[in-house]
Parts: structure tokens; C-alpha cells; sequence
């Protein structure tokens, strides 16, 4: 009898180690610092693109539970050969709905414009030091949803 209770209390010990180990796993696998470039929509003067903007989301994994702010530039209004409003500078918005499973997280970015407010959805798997997914916007007027893909690094720790 004594040695199955030396043999369960080992077991249950185990489990939580293990347990452990695995959750702050999932922890690093996604915190950090990510960033990506896409490139800015075309319309200056000329009829050539606009440069590719810089987005930074820095991410914290506690558990299942992701936190976090997005930094992305967002357009200036200029699109018609000068005299256009510059693009205003980047704020960090914090990320709501975070989550992270296994290798896949999700997120959504709230942002307003002008009275309105309107939601970004990401979602997309971690491998290593890469996160491939995909960005769901707000349709324009209203319209359908539109997809795109957004491919992140991670920036080495400082």
C-alpha cells in the first residue's frame, strides 16, 4: 500500500512539472516582439506605391491568454499629388480577445476614425521565430469582410 502511495504522490508530482514546462512553452512560444512590412497603398502624385509601413505587435502569453499592443502606421490622406494631410504617427493599440493554443493564437485590434470604430481580426500559427496567419478587416460602406495574409518575425531580445 505504501509503495502505491509513494507511486501516485510521484505520478501527480510529475504531472505538474510537466505541466509547467509545457505552459511556459506556450508562454515563450509566443511573447515577444514581432513585426512586419506591407506595403502602403499607391496614390501619391506620381502613381507610384506609397512606402511599405512597419507594424510592431509586441506580445505577452500567460497560459491560454494572450495580451499585448499592435503598432501600425496608419494611411495619410495625401493620394492625390500633394497638399494631403500627413499620416498621422503610430500608437500602440492593446490587443483584446487574445488567445493562444497549442501553436495557434488569435487576437483583435479596436481601433476609431473619425466617430467610427471598427475591429481587426488576426489570427495565425507561431513556428519558431515566424507567425503566418491571416488579417480580417471590416468591409468599406459597410461591404463584405476583406482577407489578407500577414507574415511576422520576432525580433531578437535586447
Amino acid at each position: 500500500m505504501r509503495t502505491q502511495t509513494v507511486f501516485t504522490s510521484f505520478l501527480v508530482a510529475a504531472s505538474l512539472v510537466l505541466g509547467a514546462v509545457t505552459s511556459q512553452a506556450a508562454d515563450s512560444k509566443a511573447s515577444g516582439t514581432w513585426t512586419w512590412t506591407q506595403q502602403g497603398r499607391g496614390g501619391g502624385g506620381g502613381g507610384g506605391n506609397a512606402p511599405a509601413r512597419k507594424s510592431t505587435l509586441v506580445l505577452k502569453a500567460d497560459g491560454e491568454k494572450l495580451t499585448g499592443t499592435l503598432t501600425q502606421p496608419m494611411g495619410g490622406r495625401g493620394g492625390g499629388g500633394g497638399g494631403g494631410a500627413a499620416a498621422p504617427a503610430p500608437t500602440p493599440v492593446e490587443i483584446s480577445d487574445g488567445k493562444i493554443k497549442g501553436d495557434e493564437i488569435s487576437f483583435s485590434v479596436k481601433r476609431e476614425f473619425n466617430g467610427n470604430a471598427f475591429v481587426t481580426k488576426y489570427t495565425g500559427k507561431v513556428d519558431g521565430d515566424k507567425i503566418a496567419g491571416k488579417v480580417e478587416r471590416p468591409g468599406r460602406n459597410g461591404g463584405e469582410p476583406t482577407s489578407t495574409d500577414w507574415n511576422a518575425t520576432r525580433e531578437a531580445a535586447k
